[in-house]
């Protein structure tokens, strides 16, 4: 749970907390949060279990909106 913490301090020292949390607002990201299983997600990061994690959110990007999501994110992440 520390990594989460330090990833979000992170993202509020560089500027891009609320531009993530427009993105996570957005139809593309409202759509992406309800095609995930919110359960085996929780799960899958409270056990630090990466692979299921890497499954979950390949299986919810690999639709259109899912990697216009995707894209989204890399470019706000490259700013």
């Amino acid at each position: 749970m520390q990594d989460w913490k330090a990833l979000e301090k992170e993202l509020e020292r560089r500027g891009k907390a609320g531009a993530l949390k427009k993105l996570a607002d957005s139809p593309e990201g409202q759509q992406l949060g309800r095609m995930l299983d919110a359960q085996a997600l929780a799960q899958a990061v409270g056990n630090g279990d990466t692979a299921a994690l890497r499954k979950l959110l390949g299986t919810a990007l690999s639709g259109e909106d899912g990697r216009r999501l995707a894209q989204q994110l890399r470019q706000l992440m490259e700013k």
